[in-house]
């Protein structure tokens, strides 16, 4: 058995809609310009706040520190109120969850979500019943990927152990948290990353979950 750890924000789930959207409506209320659906989508990942900076970065504005709090905070209670309604899962991400536990593996997210947004997402679209762990940035106190530590911590979370876990994630934070942890790393190539997933080189990159299960099965660790 296998402990499998997913990103959520573009791994998982399509969550760029319901994202870009709270980023401008914040923006808005700011009296700032809002920020173009294809420009924002690289913007993803890090967790609300590193978005909402980004974003301010993007536009050459400066803000103190109490601003971004204020933002951030008006962010995560409008983003909860819409989390998902336009955000769905990846295609074919559903049967492949079934075909991974039905091979016995256990299931779990890593996430720089805030915990309990990400379980209000996945309950939402019925997913959180398949995960053994459900696991955010507020889970383990301060940790964040990439520290390698909130994926052992999340393995661990899940009844697992790192030396037979596989990560799953689009970005360049996942692979950094993934070799730190000395956990083998797929890549897909249909997540937020403005760098090709395949530049960042990780162990595997698939175009499709149906291609995850011949992937994990290729990185699995000899049985001892």
């Amino acid at each position: 058995m296998l402990t499998i750890v997913f990103d959520l924000d573009g791994t998982l789930i399509d969550t760029a809609p319901d994202l870009i959207a709270t980023l401008n409506h914040i923006l808005a209320r700011q009296r700032l310009p809002v920020i173009p659906y294809e420009a924002a989508r690289p913007l993803i990942g890090g967790g609300a706040r590193g978005m909402i900076e980004r974003a301010l970065a993007a536009e050459g504005r400066s803000c103190s520190p109490a601003d971004v709090d204020r933002m951030y905070s008006a962010f995560v209670a409008h983003y909860a109120e819409h989390i998902a309604e336009r955000s769905r899962p990846f295609p074919e991400l559903e049967a492949t969850l079934d075909r991974l536990a039905a091979d016995g593996h256990r299931l779990a997210v890593c996430t720089n979500k805030l915990e309990w947004l990400a379980k209000r997402l996945l309950e939402a679209l019925h997913l959180a019943p398949r995960f053994a762990a459900i696991c955010g940035q507020d889970t383990f106190g301060s940790l964040l990927k990439p520290d390698p530590q909130m994926l052992r911590a999340t393995v661990g979370r899940a009844g697992g152990e790192p030396e037979r876990a596989i990560m799953i994630g689009d970005s360049a934070t996942d692979i950094r948290t993934a070799r730190a942890a000395s956990v083998p790393i797929v890549g897909v190539d249909f997540g937020y990353t403005n760098v090709p997933i395949a530049e960042l080189r990780p162990d595997r990159v698939i175009s499709s979950f149906a291609q995850l299960p011949a992937a994990v099965a290729d990185l699995a660790p000899a049985k001892t």
